[in-house]
């Protein structure tokens, strides 16, 4: 299940984390959004211990929306073990996608770096 950040536990939650992160920021009413949602558990699954996924709900955490400038959800980010944003995505996506991000902020090259080391 993904780990829901909110406002109080955000930063801590960040710097303890040592792997790459994936944050799909949402709203509980947007039908997109519940498009995306089973997909956190598909990313899960695949990255393991090598990615954090995360979840925002942005009716209860307005000083993470106001961080992020979320003006319209989906909105999902990738963060790199830097702590640095990789790459983002507005709107509901494929998983390949996501998987792409998330490789992106892991430092992964995707499929033939997975095959050939």
């Amino acid at each position: 299940m993904a780990t829901e950040l909110t406002d109080h536990n955000y930063t801590a939650t960040v710097e303890e984390t040592t792997v790459a992160m994936f944050i799909d920021f949402y709203a509980p009413t947007c039908g997109p959004c519940q498009e995306v949602a089973p997909l956190l558990d598909v990313l899960e699954t695949y990255f393991g211990e090598r990615a954090r996924i995360c979840k925002v709900d942005i009716t209860r955490n307005p000083k993470l929306v106001k961080k992020y400038e979320i003006k319209s959800v989906p909105f999902c980010v990738s963060i790199g073990e830097d702590k640095m944003v990789k790459d983002y995505e507005l709107g509901a996506a494929s998983v390949e996608r996501y998987i792409n991000m998330i490789e992106k902020a892991i430092g992964e090259q995707g499929f033939f770096r997975r095959i050939f080391g």
